[in-house]
């Protein structure tokens, strides 16, 4: 008896530890593996660009198309009032289904970049699959507005390491974001308007989406308030930085050196 109870603690004991073990590597992999984490061991990793440095308040307005397309109209004629250009990211299949949208966002100013194909995960490609995908929506987008992409983002926002180099491969620049206005959730118009606003900073890039419920009814407080704030929004591309530049491990654009 003494030698099966004997047994039966050291068994317990056992248990205890490998939970214990386990508990620790699901920690140590929460911790490396984080969205929200990138230590010093993840610096290598290939990132998109998130925001940028710069000396003055100058911040990017973005928009995703994907699918609707209900809103587009009243989004242009929001930007125009405040003269403000955005830029949007859209689908191939979005550029097919809404022509007309496509060459009055181009006629108003704002930029057409390229958010994919059909709005595929990324990471399920291969790097020639990519290419090709990449290449027939900036084919489309040429063909309405005249003028080929030179900005792409990644459909879900997912990306690895394989999925930017072919991007930039491609000779696009992968951007991300690093203002999320969740207007996709349905949130009402004073919620976004309010993630929006205390969030953003200088370089700052924002996340919206042309067809998002509350957006439209969000924008104009939103721009009123950044004006008020002394921010000046400007599109994607002509926030970004030219000549040599790093980015960091958060995805933040710097001048080299």
């Amino acid at each position: 008896m003494r030698t099966r109870k004997r047994k039966a603690v050291f068994i317990r004991k056992k248990a205890g530890l490998a939970a214990a073990a386990v508990l620790l590597a699901a920690g140590i992999f929460a911790a490396v593996f984080s969205p929200a984490v990138v230590g010093a061991a993840a610096t290598k990793r290939e990132l998109p660009i998130y925001s940028v440095e710069r000396d003055n308040k100058a911040v990017a307005l973005s928009f995703d198309a994907a699918w609707g397309n209900e809103d587009t109209a009243k989004l242009i004629e929001t930007l125009g009032k405040y003269g403000v250009h955005a830029t949007f990211f859209v689908v191939g299949d979005w550029v097919d289904k809404y022509p007309e949208s496509v060459k009055a966002l181009a006629e108003a100013g704002h930029e057409v970049m390229n958010h994919s194909d059909d709005h595929a995960h990324f990471t399920k490609l291969s790097a020639q699959q990519i290419a090709a995908n990449v290449s027939a929506c900036s084919d489309k987008i040429e063909s309405v507005t005249g003028k080929r992409p030179t900005l792409f983002r990644f459909p879900y926002g997912e990306y690895d390491d394989n999925t930017v180099l072919a991007v930039r491969a491609a000779g696009l620049e992968p951007v991300q974001w690093d203002v999320d206005s969740l207007d996709w959730k349905g949130l009402d118009a004073a919620t976004i308007t309010d993630r929006v606003l205390s969030r953003v900073t200088p370089g700052s890039i924002i996340l919206f989406h042309n067809a998002a419920e509350h957006t439209p009814e969000a924008l104009p407080a939103i721009i009123e308030g950044l004006l008020a704030q002394g921010y000046e929004p400007i599109p994607i591309s002509e926030l970004l930085l030219t000549g040599e530049y790093t980015i960091d491990n958060t995805g933040r654009q710097f001048k080299a050196g």
